[in-house]
């Protein structure tokens, strides 16, 4: 999961980027990058960290230009460093800077493919690089010196051939424009959206419609799966199905985790989307647990506020806040380590006391990974005095690796694996465990969008849509993502500063 933003606009868009960047970081907080074109002249600065801290005064001052794009990235299996941070750039045709929302599951053979046939240098082993370089390839065998839409689109369409996945990429061409497309199923999303400026109409692109509202943009529409557009300096828009098949199938994590409440995605508001869910899951505690005895509602903040307070109504329990966050600790599952982890859920959370003494505590979360965060959440209720602690989670059980751009860790972690609910209720020291079901989740994608049919719902059934998905491929993912590969990068500590 990464965010990714473009901007073409009749002034400056440094400061447009930064601003639309800080409204997604939620989408990746370990590094972030900027790259914009003045003329035919490209300026780049990305580095690790968050987008406050990535860029001070004389970085956005060097970042001229009246088009770019931005990126904020989490790893889901390469380096911490700042050489693998985005956009990416190569010189030839044109100049052409990438940034890439995904995970493109062939890259090791796109790699191989670059370096023998195409002729191509990558500087890493990161897909978006690859990605970037079949895109300028496919461009350059088109062999015009004046670029054209159907030149691009062309480009596009050899890209769909050849790149197996998930992608939702911003492409900036240096003096002409920036191409934005999405994979023929349309996984991660990707908007854009306009605004009258005062010289020219201006587009923005983005991973979330959050980003275009906090910054006036109108009319928000999304890049259909298999579609590319090409917005070019003047203004200018074209799009075209780049396609032969193509069928949305969004990633339905996304409306239940990834995406920021005040999205929508794919005609999904994540928030209606999250109160169905906490609708359905009250549903589902009254059949499983008639007569329960529940004294509280409690959310683990912050993504389950919205399904915690319909389930509290609809259970005729009431509805509180029983943990403050501390909001400059980064997403925990995403944290190298156990102990890292369980650290980091006490640093994050801190219990009011008051709100758990002598009380039946129903604590509910979006869902449910490894079960270290929840374990610890559990822990700190008995703590401040919860005589029994039941869970819910408004996901189905999370057990298999995700493939397709969410860092899932190994299979081996999910404490969904090959365990029941059971002997998960145990493991997190919970004195009832209760998950939505795959059935219930669907129930809740029909009502809140019916034209959307199917779902990439892969960590939870272990049905991939895309390429041939095998246990080598999967262990090999598991060997990049599990706890000791991600200790080590974080050791290695490869700090590479890009500025511009």
């Amino acid at each position: 999961m990464c965010g990714v933003i473009g901007s073409i606009a009749g002034q400056f868009v440094n400061q447009d980027i930064y601003d639309a960047l800080t409204a997604i970081q939620h989408r990746g907080q370990d590094a972030a990058g900027i790259m914009t074109c003045d003329g035919q002249q490209v300026t780049l600065r990305k580095h690790i960290g968050l987008v406050r801290d990535v860029f001070r005064t004389h970085h956005m001052l060097r970042l001229r230009g009246n088009m770019g794009i931005g990126h904020v990235r989490y790893p889901t299996a390469g380096s911490l460093s700042a050489t693998e941070a985005q956009p990416f750039y190569v010189n030839s045709p044109y100049g052409l800077g990438i940034v890439h929302n995904g995970n493109l599951i062939n890259a090791a053979v796109l790699q191989r493919d670059l370096l023998e046939d195409d002729l191509r240098h990558l500087n890493t082993d990161s897909d978006s690089e690859a990605l970037l370089n079949v895109f300028a390839h496919e461009l350059q065998c088109q062999g015009h010196k004046k670029l054209k839409p159907e030149h691009i689109f062309a480009a596009v369409s050899a890209v769909h051939k050849r790149c197996i996945g998930s992608y939702s990429a911003i492409i900036l061409i240096a003096g002409y424009g920036l191409v934005a497309f999405r994979d023929p199923l349309g996984i991660r999303p990707l908007v854009y959206g306009h605004r009258q400026g005062k010289s020219q109409l201006e587009t923005m692109i983005a991973s979330e419609t959050v980003a275009l509202d906090v910054l006036g943009y109108k009319d928000c529409q999304d890049v259909i799966p298999g579609e590319a557009i090409i917005v070019t300096q003047q203004g200018e828009l074209f799009k075209q199905q780049c396609a032969k098949q193509s069928e949305l199938t969004p990633c339905i994590f996304e409306s239940i985790y990834l995406a920021r409440p005040d999205s929508i995605l794919d005609g999904i508001s994540v928030h209606q989307f999250r109160l169905n869910l906490g609708e359905m899951l009250a549903l589902n505690l009254q059949q499983a647990f008639s007569e329960h005895d529940i004294d509280v509602v409690i959310p683990v903040p912050d993504t389950s506020r919205t399904m915690a307070i319909p389930l509290a109504k609809h259970l005729g329990v009431k509805y509180r806040e029983g943990f403050i966050k501390n909001r400059y600790i980064g997403r925990t599952f995403i944290m190298p380590g156990q102990e890292e982890r369980r650290k980091s859920v006490r640093q994050k959370l801190n219990p009011i006391p008051r709100e758990f003494a002598n009380k039946n505590v129903l604590l509910v979360d979006d869902s449910i990974v490894r079960g270290t965060t929840s374990k610890e959440i559990i822990q700190l209720a008995r703590e401040a005095g919860a005589k029994r602690v039941y869970f819910a989670s408004a996901s189905p059980m999370v057990k298999f690796p995700n493939v397709y751009g969410i860092d899932m860790p190994s299979v081996n972690e999910l404490v969904a694996h090959n365990r029941s609910i059971t002997e998960i209720c145990q493991l997190i020291g919970a004195d009832r465990l209760f998950y939505l079901t795959l059935e219930e989740l669907y129930q809740v994608a029909q009502r809140t969008n019916p034209s959307i049919k199917r779902y990439e719902d892969s960590i939870f059934t272990g049905e991939y849509l895309l390429g041939d998905i095998s246990e080598d491929y999967l262990s090999e993912l598991s060997s990049k993502r599990n706890d000791k590969a991600k200790r080590r990068r974080v050791q290695r500590n490869e700090l590479v500063t890009f500025t511009g």
